[in-house]
């Protein structure tokens, strides 16, 4: 099979399961969600609200050390199979453009078209609609992971209620059509910051895009150099300049001149050198690989320091935010202190105002109380039980004071232990510690 194939078989897969992931929920709740309405995060069927995110760190340390780590071991791999831009530009120009309409030929991307002719002209009209359409889907399942599906078809049928989410959704839509159609692979080379950072990561054991120098030669003698630097040069050159790797590339480079800093890994011209070198009974000139194994013959192992320190940290980054994901509680509460410290009765009694904030985070309906722990010098006063609808959230009073002369207490805590709880059901509980003001003596 080659690369080609590959690629489209991976981003088919990719794209099925970006489009159906917004729909795939696990016990009601959904495997990636980032809901600024209802401020929550869904992660894997685990709900976490706006003031749980500790978790977040972690996850964002695995996003970025990880795409470090698969650049520094397989070069620009994500660029090239798994980057929605690179998916649409396929899309839009090797599918509408070159299969349905017929305006290009998929393998010489260099070639521009002929808008002289009447019918190309009608043809790249028709080109623009069908990506605005597709656009326009793309846009949508984008905002399916910030408004959960069951809303967003609710919020659509009521754009005048939610004119920010359709306005959203257009932008998108729009900047998608003036990216693909217009900007092309310039959004890759000037705009995208990971093209501009990602050529630091490489050293000779990094799989990229290679041209064997040792077998083709050095066709360019005052051409761009090389990002890596090459041991030797062979006289045989096997390279018939037939210019096809050149003629496929979507981003107008010559792999011949060495690896630059446009080439997406998408390994279109080993491809096109593979079907020319293979009529000669020959192997292609451009392969994937590291310096060191195309060029020098060397054995490459993916373990080396740097490799290790990777996974090292990948793995630290999981591991703590699975140890951080068990403090998950079963539902938030809040304890704040009114403006008034205290207060002290006649029988030297004090007692303390609060506001809790209880939010039900659970799936279900409860009624939720509170208890003392361990605190015999005090008592509630004031506090009703609360029953909470599943995602509901309500603030109650709660009044603590002692039960005698405060003065007279050999120990005068400063901090109670409180227990908020669900009638329904006892493993749904919530232990905190508050602040208890009195009088310094």
């Amino acid at each position: 099979m080659t690369y080609a194939k590959k690629r489209y078989l991976i981003y088919f897969i990719s794209t099925l399961f970006i489009m159906t992931l917004p729909f795939i929920t696990i016990n009601g709740n959904h495997i990636l969600l980032l809901s600024f309405d209802k401020l929550q995060f869904h992660f894997i069927g685990n709900v976490y609200s706006v003031s749980e995110l500790y978790i977040m760190p972690f996850l964002l340390m695995f996003l970025f050390i990880g795409i470090f780590a698969i650049t520094s071991m397989f070069g620009r791999v994500w660029c090239g199979w798994a980057c929605p831009q690179t998916i649409f530009r396929v899309i839009y120009r090797d599918l509408i453009e070159s299969t349905i309409l017929d305006l290009r030929r998929i393998k010489n991307k260099q070639k521009d078209i002929d808008y002289n002719k009447k019918s190309n002209q009608i043809k790249k009209y028709i080109s623009l609609i069908l990506w605005g359409i597709i656009s326009f889907i793309i846009s949508c399942n984008f905002m399916l992971y910030f408004v959960p599906p069951e809303d967003f078809f609710v919020y659509i049928q009521n754009p005048a209620e939610h004119s920010f989410m359709i306005i959203f959704i257009l932008s998108v839509a729009l900047f998608l059509v003036y990216d693909i159609v217009f900007m092309k692979e310039n959004f890759c080379v000037y705009v995208c910051p990971y093209s501009r950072i990602q050529s630091v990561l490489y050293d000779d054991n990094t799989k990229q895009v290679t041209y064997d120098f040792n077998r083709g030669g050095k066709v360019y003698e005052n051409g761009a150099k090389s990002i890596f630097k090459i041991k030797q040069w062979s006289n045989n050159e096997e390279c018939t300049t037939c210019e096809a790797c050149v003629k496929v590339c979507p981003t107008h480079i010559d792999i011949r001149k060495g690896l630059q800093v446009e080439c997406i890994n998408c390994l279109e011209c080993s491809d096109a050198c593979s079907t020319v070198m293979g009529k000669l009974n020959k192997k292609s000139l451009i392969n994937w690989g590291s310096t060191n194994k195309v060029l020098n013959k060397k054995d490459v192992s993916i373990f080396t320091k740097k490799n290790i320190t990777y996974f090292a940290s990948l793995f630290l980054s999981i591991f703590l935010a699975f140890y951080f994901s068990l403090e998950k509680e079963s539902f938030l509460v809040n304890v704040n202190k009114t403006t008034e410290l205290y207060k002290q009765k006649e029988n030297g009694i004090i007692s303390n105002n609060y506001i809790l904030t209880i939010h039900n985070t659970q799936d279900k309906n409860y009624v939720f109380d509170i208890k003392l722990l361990e605190n015999k010098d005090f008592n509630i006063k004031r506090f009703e039980s609360v029953e909470l609808k599943a995602g509901e959230k309500r603030k109650q009073v709660l009044i603590l004071e002692t039960t005698n002369d405060f003065n007279k207490l050999k120990n005068k805590p400063s901090k109670i232990s409180i227990e908020i709880f669900a009638n329904e059901d006892e493993k749904i509980k919530v232990r905190r510690q508050i602040a208890f003001f009195y009088p310094k003596n």
